[in-house]
């Protein structure tokens, strides 16, 4: 969990959902504090039955389901099919309720062991996060404000998340330093990355059962009802909107003759004549060396000629002002080398690096700039600079008047501004009805904001080019996730219909080969002798390292070979109504990773973080133990049956 969260908040994309993790979650740290006696005997959330106690701290039911919801909520957003029984199945609130309780218990023994993080500690911690950084990548406290207000979080509640899972590093990755695993347990991993499966992959297609005839209703609407899930269209919103763009301040931005000429004069140095100068330059070690190639080149070899005969290369700049080349010499070097003709031999002249030589290789004189001469560049850069201070207390004064309780309509109409309304949109802009639909520009920037609101949120401003462009925005109507009504969708449930009856078919047939094979046929008579066109079996396979390299995941027809014993066969949905898959393990090539210890090493080190993380684990669990940490059995359950009915009835 801390790694996965570290990674985030170093990446620059990342670091948006590094604050949407800890908005949404709150992953207890903010829990430990504010349950602690520091903020009073009651909950941020109201006060409710206890369903953990640690030591002074404890966890309510009500901030446990709180934190539930909200992780249910913010992983619907990425995955809109996503029902809050899938959430629960995956063990989404078991997770939850014993993070919330694991940071309460490292928090708690860390107070008693007068562990402390320092204010300096987080400080660094924030101003590295990239989402809080701006285009040079300096921490800018607009962007900071901005996000943990768009995300509902307080800076306080951002500080003790941070400052929770620095503590929970320091107190639990100490524990797995030093873990170096045996020979005797690594090897056996290792090989397994070098065994190699071969099978026969045979494919039952239901399309291959389908039928002409049309469902009646009555079955339409069976199966329909049955499998509602499949047809859900997933959450729409309206968009309600007003953009905010710095050309409305043009005219106001436009310096005055008075201001144009303060600035030339406070630049003048910038403008004044300069002289620019080339030079070839030889450093050397000692004075002595450098007064020896210089009496060759007074002799008359060039410096390159002299200097390549003692081992040496000259270099070369160009056009290099006074200060240019005294920031990369010297002063002296460089006041030898500005008051030397073109064609001067200079030095030897003590420099940074050693003694050097220049040969001066030309002299480019830059005139003085009238203020006529450079007025255009002048007036941009007052303009631009005019133009950012303007939209910056503009949009300062909007966010206080939201601040203060001022509407949407309240807002966009005092300060003139035009209020947009989009159509309902899916969170990816596109409409459910028309998929070939693309948002503009504008309201694509709007979409990750504004789907993360809640509906009785405030308007909230949304860069869409930073220091340009800006949008309030705030959710208008929202359609919860549901299905639409049959008759909308009544040709597209038929054709499911007819896939899904087409696949209980496959299966039939697929468990019936199966069984021929397991006594002794051979695969592809049987698919022969099926009675139905089928494709041909296909022989799949390969080594386990190639097959499951990296991050990407093998076809389930070749990942179920390597679950297999040999010669067994299996059947093996191919998902989706499509049919199903016949697999056959043929053979299985045992690996051996004692002459590769490269890949020794590399399993060594994972199985080595793997144990690292048990031991936290156990160390959580004995502190729990030391402390008398109190879990109430049925804290878990008591949620999910909450949930359940409160999403049940918001759909």
């Amino acid at each position: 969990m801390l790694s996965t969260f570290r990674r985030l908040i170093h990446s620059k994309f990342g670091a948006v959902f590094a604050i949407l993790f800890l908005g949404v979650i709150a992953a207890a740290f903010i829990l430990g504090d504010v349950t602690s006696g520091k903020f009073g005997t009651g909950s941020m959330l109201g006060t409710g039955e206890t369903v953990a106690k640690v030591g002074g701290s404890r966890l309510t039911a009500t901030e446990l389901q709180d934190r539930v919801q909200r992780v249910f909520e913010n992983a619907r957003r990425s995955n809109p099919g996503l029902q809050i029984s899938d959430f629960f199945a995956q063990g989404g609130a078991a997770q939850i309720y014993d993070q919330l309780v694991s940071s309460l218990t490292i928090k708690e023994y860390a107070k008693d062991q007068g562990v402390h993080i320092s204010k300096r500690l987080v400080d660094a911690q924030i101003a590295q996060i990239p989402a809080f950084q701006d285009a040079a990548g300096n921490f800018s406290q607009d962007q900071f404000r901005q996000l943990l207000a768009s995300q509902r979080i307080t800076e306080q509640m951002l500080r003790d998340d941070i400052s929770r899972e620095i503590l929970e590093k320091q107190m639990l990755a100490p524990l797995g330093l030093g873990v170096k695993l045996p020979d005797s347990l690594v090897l056996p991993y290792a090989s397994l990355l070098l065994e190699a499966r071969q099978g026969t992959v045979a494919a039952i297609p239901a399309m291959a059962f389908l039928e002409d005839k049309e469902p009646t209703d009555a079955q339409l609407n069976e199966f329909y009802k049955a499998n509602a899930a499949r047809f859900t269209i997933p959450e729409q919103r309206r968009i309600r909107y007003a953009v905010i763009d710095a050309e409305r301040f043009a005219q106001a931005s436009q310096p005055t003759e008075t201001e144009i000429t303060a600035a030339y004069n406070q630049n003048k140095g910038a403008y004044a004549a300069k002289e620019n100068r080339s030079v070839e330059q030889l450093v050397l070690p000692t004075e002595a060396a450098a007064k020896t190639i210089a009496d060759q080149v007074k002799g008359g070899k060039s410096l390159a000629i002299a200097a390549q005969g003692a081992g040496l290369s000259v270099s070369a700049v160009k056009d290099q002002s006074r200060e240019a080349l005294t920031a990369s010499a010297s002063k002296a070097v460089a006041d030898a080398a500005f008051a030397a003709k073109q064609g001067d031999l200079v030095g030897p002249v003590r420099g940074s690096l050693g003694w050097v030589l220049l040969r001066v290789t030309g002299v480019q004189s830059v005139p003085a700039k009238a203020l006529a001469a450079v007025k255009g560049e002048i007036v941009e850069t007052l303009r631009a600079q005019k133009e950012k201070q303007l939209l910056t207390d503009f949009t300062g004064k909007i966010e206080d008047q939201i601040a203060d309780g001022g509407t949407f309509e309240e807002v966009a109409k005092d300060n003139g501004l035009k209020l947009e309304t989009t159509p309902l949109l899916l969170a990816d802009g596109k409409q459910a009805e028309d998929q070939l639909h693309e948002p503009t520009a504008d309201v694509k920037a709007l979409l990750a904001p504004v789907f993360a609101m809640s509906a009785d949120d405030d308007a909230q401003l949304v860069p869409i080019t930073p220091d340009k462009r800006y949008a309030l925005a705030a959710p208008g109507e929202i359609v919860a996730a549901a299905p639409p009504p049959l008759a909308k969708v009544k040709a597209l449930v038929a054709v499911q219909y007819k896939l899904n009856q087409g696949n209980q078919k496959a299966k039939k047939l697929a468990e019936d080969i199966r069984a021929k094979v397991a006594k002794g046929a051979k695969l592809a008579d049987a698919i022969a002798q099926a009675g139905v066109k089928l494709p041909a079996p296909q022989v799949l396979g390969g080594r386990r390292a190639d097959i499951m390299r990296g991050e990407q995941r093998p076809p389930a027809e070749v990942a179920i070979l390597f679950s297999m014993a040999q010669g067994s066969v299996k059947t093996l949905p191919i998902g989706q109504d499509r049919g199903y898959f016949i697999v056959q393990l043929n053979a299985i090539k045992s690996g051996d990773a004692k002459s590769q210890p490269e890949l020794l090493a590399q399993v060594r080190d994972q199985l080595g973080n793997a144990v690292g993380e048990e031991y936290g684990q156990q160390f959580e669990r004995a502190v729990e133990k030391e402390i008398g940490v109190r879990r109430n059995a049925n804290a878990v359950a008591g949620v999910q049956r909450a949930l359940t009915t409160t999403n049940s009835s918001a759909q």
